[in-house]
């Protein structure tokens, strides 16, 4: 018997809750489809978002999505997935950006990996900067931690003086942070000299046009969009 939609979501919240914090539900299964739920943030910035993978009556089933991360205390909540979501608002386009690595070229400034000392830092820079761009993830201690383990986290330095941090592996630049006005290209190109492809990938948002300016002039192409995310509450 299928439990009424207020019990679904007591029964699902109980399951997600624990300690103080709210945990992702990776396959969120539901009647009207399947979506995933990224709620971590709620317990930082009261954040919620929604991956529709697979539906044939998107309405409803963004219907108990948005129930459900409500119940768990999302303000604010974005969504991608499907065409249906069009009707809202727009928050951003997620382009892939690519580029040769040898086009890019080299910088004296020097990385130095994450360490168990200095991932707090990282970590504390990496939310001060990306606080304002649109959809960025709110990183804490365990995705430090599975950063650690990942070893593809780096300072980026030039005579003792940071200049930023990034995470970047084989062809692809995940994060490029600049400490410094104007560093972001140098910070480009010291992660470059990890990356083991000669062609190198970005996922940037569109909305973000400073970063989007950035690696236009660094001579990457955007090669397609990736995702769209709507502002559904």
């Amino acid at each position: 018997m299928q439990l009424p939609l207020v019990q679904q979501e007591k029964k699902w919240y109980d399951i997600c809750k624990g300690g103080e914090s709210v945990k992702d539900i990776p396959v969120f299964t539901t009647e009207y489809g399947v979506a995933s739920l990224i709620l971590k943030e709620i317990s930082y910035r009261k954040r919620a978002y929604i991956k529709i993978h697979s539906t044939c009556e998107p309405e409803k089933l963004l219907e108990e999505c948005v129930a459900f991360c409500r119940a768990c205390g999302a303000e604010w909540i974005s969504a991608t997935g499907d065409t249906y979501l069009e009707q809202y608002p727009l928050i951003t386009e997620m382009w892939l950006m690519t580029c040769n690595r040898e086009r890019i070229g080299e910088t004296d400034a020097c990385l130095f990996p994450m360490t168990e000392k200095t991932v707090d830092r990282w970590l504390q820079l990496y939310n001060q900067r990306m606080a304002d761009v649109p959809n960025a993830a709110y990183l804490d201690s365990k995705d430090g931690q599975e950063f650690l383990k990942n070893g593809d986290c780096y300072f980026v330095h030039r005579n003792g003086k940071l200049l930023g941090i990034g995470k970047a592996a084989e062809d692809y630049i995940d994060i490029v942070i600049a400490a410094e006005p104007g560093m972001g290209e140098t910070v480009v190109q010291a992660l470059c000299s990890v990356l083991t492809e000669d062609t190198v990938r970005v996922v940037v948002a569109g909305a973000n046009g400073r970063a989007v300016r950035l690696y236009q002039r660094m001579g990457f192409i955007a090669v397609r969009q990736t995702d769209k995310w709507f502002r559904i509450l």
